[in-house]
C-alpha cells in the first residue's frame, strides 16, 4: 500500500546544514520503504491512489537516537499503569533484578513511551536477553554503545539532566530522559535520513513556529505521530 505523508515542512536531513528543507513537502511510503520525498503537489499529481496522511502545520524528519538506552531499559523501572505509581521511570528501579520477565515487560512499555516522543533508535549496551528481545520486537533500530555527544555531556554537567552520562557508575542514580530533545540539538538527535529507498523511519513534530530564514524547528515534547518501517506506531491523540 502507498502512504503520502504531508506536512508543511519535510525535512530529508537535518543533520547536514545544506540539506535543504520542503515547504508544503511529503513523503511516499510503499511498504516499509520510502519511494519518493518532495514537495507535495508534485507527489499528489504522481501517486494518485495514494492514502494520504496530511499532518498540518508541523515538521516531518528523521526520527530521533535516544542515548540513555542502557539505562533507561535496563535499569530505570517503568510501571504498568495498573500499579497506578504514575508513569515515569523510576530510577535504577530494575537494578539487581534477575526476574527477567519483569525487566522485559518494563522495557516494552518503556520503548512505547519514547515512541511518543519520536524516537526511532536507541543506544546500547544491552545486557538482558529479554531487554534485546523487547527492542528487536519493537522495530527500533538498536545501536551499539558509544559516548554521549558534547551536547548531551554540557547539559548533564550544567545541570540541564540529572547525572551523567551514558555508562556512569552505579551510584549515578539521576535520570535520563525519554526525550532526546530535552537535551540534544536537534540537528544532533536525529538518527539517519529520510532518503529514497531507504527504511521509513521518521517522525512527525509540532513548531513553535517559522523563523526569519523560513526554516522551522520541532519543540521538545511536540512529537505528533511516529513511523516504524512504513508503519504508523504512534499517533498523538
Amino acid at each position: 500500500m502507498l502512504t503520502l505523508h504531508r506536512a508543511a515542512f519535510v525535512l530529508p536531513d537535518p543533520a547536514d546544514p545544506t540539506a535543504p528543507s520542503i515547504a508544503d513537502g511529503a513523503v511516499v511510503v510503499r511498504g516499509e520503504l520510502v519511494e519518493a520525498v518532495g514537495p507535495y503537489g508534485e507527489l499528489a499529481a504522481g501517486y494518485p491512489g495514494a492514502r494520504v496522511r496530511d499532518w498540518g502545520a508541523a515538521v516531518l524528519a528523521p526520527g530521533l537516537r535516544n542515548p540513555y538506552g542502557h539505562w533507561l531499559l535496563e535499569r530505570a523501572y517503568h510501571p504498568d499503569p495498573r500499579e497506578e505509581v504514575g508513569v515515569e521511570p523510576v530510577a535504577d528501579g530494575l537494578a539487581g533484578s534477575t526476574d527477567e520477565a519483569r525487566c522485559g515487560a518494563s522495557a516494552r512499555r518503556g520503548l512505547q513511551r519514547m515512541l511518543g516522543y519520536g524516537v526511532t533508535a536507541v543506544a546500547g549496551p544491552f545486557e538482558r536477553a529479554s531487554v534485546r528481545t523487547a527492542v528487536a520486537r519493537s522495530g527500533v533500530v538498536g545501536l551499539p554503545g558509544s559516548a554521549v555527544s558534547s551536547a548531551v555531556a554540557s547539559a548533564v554537567s550544567s545541570g540541564g539532566v540529572d547525572g551523567g552520562p551514558e555508562g556512569s557508575g552505579p551510584q549515578d542514580g539521576g535520570a535520563r530522559p525519554l526525550d532526546p530533545l530535552a537535551v540534544l540539538p536537534f540537528a544532533e538527535a536525529v538518527y539517519g535520513r529520510v532518503a529514497v529507498g531507504g527504511r521509513a523511519d521518521f517522525a512527525v513534530f509540532a513548531t513553535a513556529g517559522v523563523a526569519g530564514d523560513g526554516s522551522a524547528q520541532p519543540v521538545a515534547g511536540g512529537c505528533l505521530a511516529t513511523v516504524l518501517g512504513g508503519r504508523l506506531v504512534y499517533r498523538r491523540r
